[in-house]
């Protein structure tokens, strides 16, 4: 591990450390620039790593930097410096990459950020630079996030004529937003605003004044999130979740409820579960039952469960009480006419009814007699308010359907509007949060709670959350379910808890990405990377590998000789790890034969006497291809093993698989199908006026006949595993032994990755024209793509469709890129590029001026010629 001494020359460095075994970092969040950088890169660090202080200020020797590390009993100053101190100390994590040249290109790339603050001609050159190094890259200088990562992102972050600029600049964008999701990087890009929001602690007599309170009080929770939650005392706090048993929870309320779960155990309170059971036209015991459920999915446990139900005599006796102190009317305008005249600032024929009269109309809708039908009870709010949340809100109406829990004891009821308020403020409820799609409707809320003299609640709103290509609304997906493009709420399509459970999401993922979003109040409609990204992160390191073939056109392999070659007819099995990084996953029985299998996608690929590993196995020699002659495909194999042969020096890594020794023996490879799916809808964004019927996706599941190696015959319901080459599959129907020709269903998993969360459908192509350009265009676009098929060919990966349609962006790379690389990286986004831009000679019209640049455009002459 290296030491402070190989930081670089010129560090200010001066005695100030008070604690040599642990470093010191001191940040002050109120600074131009901020320090995301610093921080982001602190909480990537294990959490004994270092103390992180959040100061108002810094010592003279700080020169004005917005950070200060003591390490090592020195103190080092400013983002740079401080950046390199930390991966300096913890280069055997990775900070500095995997080698010294991607140390050296890393401590390179934290010298790239301009100088603060930002000009045009530095941030646009910066930008360039950025956009250059990305266009092939998942991140900066290694195939995993580093310091230069975090240091490259900050500086972005922090320059605002760069991002005016970003959205031109595509690498660099998609990269951008994709660092911003890291769990470090979105904890700080919310705990640095907020921290710098924070004021100097008051003179000292005030501070032990108000130290003493707090003791007194139980002291607040030290927190991030503390700044959100106004007045949040520790021990004190309530949060609850409101749901309706109207149908069954979706991603959306998964923030909700993580949320709401999270601030309760942080401030050691107390979190509640109450369902709103306020319309009988909609509600379903069966619905109550699965939200319970979906929380448990979810892993979500209240400390209490109620219902507004429970509440019914006291909001109608509060009810009652706003009639009389002239807060509430009744009112028969037709629903039709009030919506217009709410819309209008129009006041209601019946606002001026009296409160006797009021109580009539209300004792009458108690029956839900004709009369009473025609009735109801209006809150005394405002006509005209330009928050038309406030204009006279209906707060009861008549339903007789009976009630799922009550029966038919009840025949009116109150609107989420009257009794969201009131039994929160009855429960105990400190802290009301919600999407702020509610915000109009707070003032409502609060003066409820006025009119009736109730305790307050104080309400904290977060950005609501929706994904592309996707549809939260209940009644849009009780639609898809009635016309039975889907399977059910459950299906895999479905972005319900239980159906992104079913598709093989976590807990402990949902956990972490709602986590991650805070409480952003912007709206977040999301690509679906991220959050699979982050599944994929969680079930990686435990998922069992196994093999899988497609059985269409599947290639028999004759093993005819070399070290190691099997039995004729025999098959040995032998002892293999089940994860080759995780020993505690454990071993899998492996068959071994002279006589395999192997896919025909990869079978296609082989030259004769071409070496290829055999995975988990060795490396076999190509002797024998036998082909048919009418289609050219493969139809037979055979190989020579070469078990000691270097599997580092083959090109081609394929997964195989042996055949049955007999139909029934226990080895006999498992009969799959192999399930992927499609976005339900071909829109990004719904829009209002949008027909789902006009945007269905033609076809939205797709089924591959697959076998399996035996071990797989094993696994449960709900097991998700790792197909070797193909990816995460999550079981949804089991090997079943009393029905053997049944095939086991496997979904797979979407990793994250560009491939596998972009929309498979592609609408018909426009009618060809007959313009010559065009012709030209689409004839240069085939051999484009074969040299992409082909790079990814020879790299063994799937290549990725291109984009279409996009614009040359105004900041690209300074030159051409020839040749196609496909990412690396964990998480890449496979994105062949190839720019191609104006060949511009030298401004001055020096010697470099008279190269000739070979393009595809127009020639540009020099200026000065």
């Amino acid at each position: 591990m290296r030491t402070s001494s190989s930081l670089s020359p010129g560090l200010a460095l001066s005695p100030a450390c008070t604690m040599a075994s642990i470093p010191v970092l001191r940040v002050q969040a109120k600074s131009s620039p901020q320090p995301i950088a610093v921080v982001a890169f602190a909480y990537s660090l294990p959490p004994a790593a270092l103390k992180l202080e959040w100061v108002h200020s810094l010592p003279a020797d700080a020169n004005g930097a917005n950070c200060q590390l003591d390490i090592n009993n020195k103190s080092v100053y400013g983002t740079t410096d401080v950046l390199k101190a930390l991966a300096d100390q913890h280069a055997g994590d990775g900070a500095l990459g995997s080698d010294s040249a991607q140390s050296t290109d890393i401590l390179k790339l934290l010298l790239l950020p301009p100088a603060f603050p930002p000009t045009f001609p530095t941030a646009t050159a910066f930008l360039a630079s950025l956009e250059q190094r990305l266009t092939l890259r998942t991140y900066a200088a290694a195939n995993r996030p580093t310091v230069a990562d975090y240091a490259l992102f900050g500086a972005l972050k922090t320059n605002t004529i760069a991002q005016t600029l970003l959205a031109k600049a595509p690498h660099t964008h998609r990269w951008y937003n994709h660092v911003a999701q890291l769990a470090p990087v979105a904890k700080a890009l919310v705990d640095v605003p907020a921290q710098a929001k924070v004021k100097p602690a008051a003179a000292p007599k005030a501070a032990a004044a108000a130290a003493a309170e707090d003791d007194a009080a139980g002291g607040k929770a030290n927190s991030t999130f503390e700044l959100g939650l106004p007045n949040a005392i520790k021990g004190h706090v309530v949060t609850r979740l409101p749901p309706e048993p109207s149908g069954y929870l979706h991603i959306g309320h998964a923030k909700a409820a993580v949320l709401n779960q999270y601030f309760a155990r942080m401030y050691d309170g107390k979190f509640l579960v109450r369902f709103d059971d306020t319309n009988p036209s909609k509600e379903k015991a069966e619905f109550e039952q699965s939200i319970i459920e979906d929380l448990a999915l979810l892993g979500i446990k209240a400390d209490a469960t109620s219902y507004t139900s429970d509440y019914f005599d006291q909001l109608q006796q509060y009810c009652v009480e706003m009639i009389k102190r002239g807060k509430a009317y009744a009112d028969d305008t037709e629903q039709e006419t009030m919506r217009a005249q709410r819309m209008d600032g129009i006041a209601s024929a019946r606002r001026d009814l009296s409160a006797d009269e009021s109580l009539a109309r209300f004792a009458e809708m108690a029956t839900a007699s004709p009369e009473g039908k025609r009735w109801c009870i209006r809150a005394r709010m405002s006509v005209d308010d330009p928050n038309k949340a406030l204009r006279d809100p209906v707060i009861y109406r008549v339903n007789d359907l009976p009630h799922h829990r009550t029966g038919s004891k009840w025949k009116m009821y109150p609107t989420y509007d009257f009794a969201c308020p009131v039994v929160d403020s009855l429960e105990g409820v400190t802290h009301a949060l919600r999407t702020n799609e509610y915000r109009d409707r707070n003032p409502q809320y609060q003066w409820m709670l006025d009119a009736l003299g109730l305790r307050k609640v104080d309400v904290w709103d977060f950005g609501r959350l929706a994904f592309v290509y996707t549809l939260l609304s209940k009644r849009k997906l009780k639609w898809f379910v009635e016309q039975g493009h889907v399977s059910g709420w459950d299906d895999p399509r479905f972005p319900t808890v239980r159906g992104i459970r079913r598709r093989g999401m976590t807990v402990e993922a949902i956990t972490q990405f709602m986590l991650q979003q805070g409480p952003s109040q912007a709206f977040l409609n999301l690509e679906w990377d991220s959050i699979w990204n982050t599944n994929k992160r969680v079930i990686d390191p435990v998922a069992p590998r196994h093999v899988a073939l497609a059985t269409e056109g599947l290639v028999p392999v004759t093993v005819l000789g070399g070290e190691g070659k099997p039995a004729p007819g025999q098959v040995e099995l032998k002892d293999v790890p089940r994860h080759k990084k995780n020993p505690d996953v454990g071993t899998k029985k492996t068959c071994y034969a002279d006589k395999v299998f192997v896919e025909q996608a990869d079978a296609a690929t082989f030259a004769q006497d071409e070496e290829v590993t055999l995975m988990d196995w060795g490396n076999a020699i190509v002797r024998t291809i036998e082909r048919d002659p009418a289609s050219g495909l493969v139809t037979a194999l055979g190989v020579d093993l070469n078990l000691s042969g270097d599997f580092k020096k083959t090109k081609k890594k394929v997964t195989w698989l042996a055949g049955p020794k007999a139909p029934s023996d226990a080895r006999d490879l498992v009969k799959c199908t192999l399930l992927d799916y499609d976005y339900l809808i071909t829109k990004k964004k719904l829009e209002e006026d949008d027909s789902v019927e006009a945007l269905l996706t033609p076809q939205t599941e797709f089924r591959t006949s697959a076998v399996a190696d035996h071990n797989v015959a094993s696994l449960a319901k709900g097991s998700i595993i790792q197909f070797e080459r193909k990816g995460f599959y999550i079981v949804d129907r089991a090997f079943d032994s009393s029905k053997p020709d049944e095939a086991v269903e496997l979904i797979l998993i979407p990793d994250g990755k560009a491939s596998s969360i972009a929309l498979k459908y592609q609408p018909p192509a426009a009618p060809a024209s007959q313009d010559n350009k065009k012709a030209k265009g689409a004839k240069s676009a085939a051999p484009a793509k074969d040299k992409v098929a082909a790079a990814a060919a020879a790299q063994g990966k799937k290549a990725a469709p291109a984009k279409k349609g996009g614009k040359l962006p105004d900041v690209a790379p300074a030159e051409a890129v020839e040749t196609v690389l496909l990412s690396e990286g964990e998480q890449g986004y496979e994105i062949p590029v190839k720019t191609k831009m104006y060949g511009v000679p030298n401004l001055h019209a020096d010697a470099a001026s008279n190269v000739f640049v070979k393009h595809n455009m127009y020639d540009v002459p020099p200026i000065n010629e």
